[in-house]
């Protein structure tokens, strides 16, 4: 394994005790990306030590890929895996009512914090990039070929374009985009009357809102919906496996800052997986999968499915972080408050 560097940016409900009938990709035995035979073709030093991964389900075919390079390395060898993927609050709050898992990864940091200190360690975010795996921004997919000429937010709530975006009762992606949606008002000049505005516009022309980020991106690519809120990453995917759309990079958008950690009662083989994600051979594979790279002097090859794959990452004119409102404990009572937030209300009124 090459030396580690971490990149950082410039600066995807069950009570306790209930089935996983979730909505989610569940897979109980070995992984894509950890079958029998791989698992068991060579001794490494954690070689019969198994990887229950869980965690939200944008970046399952990059966890998929990452397993099945990492039991190449002499750290991955003889290493069993099994994941479930579904919408981020939803698998978080699965592993909080008992599910057994050694990594998670979920769509944004509140979904971690629920399992501090029980399930996962209180300095899971200590490292140099605090805690964070992957980081993307929040684009509009449209259909092939843009036929309603959709160049950013605000051709969003013109009569008659239909939205589909996930539900941020279940969905982190779902948080990320409505604050997207919200603060390009903000990034324009706009106040938060206009902001609040502008997201009541939106809400009414939404027609869809799936359970997690992936299941919107299958809602869209079905044939509803004009345009779908998304990650980047999710957009340049769904181009990867042929899917006939396009997408926009707003000039104002929000960066996607995504955490993963180990839990507390996790196998060295877990920690080993960890570390590899977060190499440089481990990063480059999320950047083959759209996510983008954080450190600026990164070398990234080809990404297929980008807009330009030669330079897969355009650089965003306002990027809005969850920092610069305060970070989750503000933003998840301002906007999403079961009760009295922004994003509540305006959902309620809108039907």
């Amino acid at each position: 394994m090459k030396p580690r560097r971490l990149w950082r940016f410039g600066a995807p409900m069950i009570a306790a005790g209930a089935a996983l009938a979730l909505a989610v990709t569940a897979c109980g035995g070995d992984s894509d990306g950890g079958s029998d035979s791989a698992a068991t073709s060579g001794a490494g030093p954690n070689a019969g030590q198994s990887v229950a991964i869980v965690g939200y389900s944008v970046p399952k075919l990059a966890y998929d890929d990452l397993q099945a390079e990492f039991l190449k390395t002499d750290a991955g060898k003889g290493v069993k895996f099994s994941e479930t993927f579904g919408a981020s609050g939803t698998v978080s709050k699965s592993v909080a009512s008992g599910q057994k898992a050694d990594f998670v990864t979920f769509s944004l940091e509140p979904d971690m914090k629920r399992l501090v200190p029980k399930f996962v360690a209180e300095d899971w975010n200590a490292d140099s990039t605090k805690g964070q795996i992957t980081n993307s921004v929040v684009v509009i997919v449209v259909r092939k070929g843009n036929p309603l000429k959709i160049t950013g937010w605000d051709d969003l709530i013109k009569p008659g374009v239909k939205i589909v975006t996930p539900d941020p009762a279940s969905s982190g992606s779902a948080k990320w985009n409505i604050l997207a949606a919200y603060t390009h008002t903000l990034a324009e000049g706009g106040t938060d009357a206009q902001a609040q505005d502008y997201l009541t516009s939106f809400f009414k022309n939404v027609v869809s809102k799936p359970a997690s980020g992936a299941d919107a991106t299958t809602t869209f690519t079905q044939g509803t919906g004009d345009v779908l809120i998304s990650y980047e990453n999710e957009a340049i995917g769904a181009k990867q496996k042929g899917v006939d759309v396009d997408y926009v990079v707003p000039k104002e958008t929000f960066l996607i800052e995504n955490p993963a950690a180990v839990t507390v009662t996790a196998s060295a083989a877990a920690k080993a997986f960890l570390t590899y994600a977060k190499s440089d051979e481990g990063q480059a594979i999320f950047a083959k999968h759209g996510f983008r790279p954080t450190d600026k002097n990164a070398t990234i090859g080809t990404v297929e499915g980008a807009n330009d794959p030669s330079k897969p990452f355009p650089t965003i004119e306002k990027l809005t972080t969850i920092a610069d409102l305060g970070g989750w404990s503000k933003v998840n009572k301002e906007f999403f408050d079961a009760d009295n937030g922004i994003v509540t209300k305006i959902e309620n009124a809108t039907g």
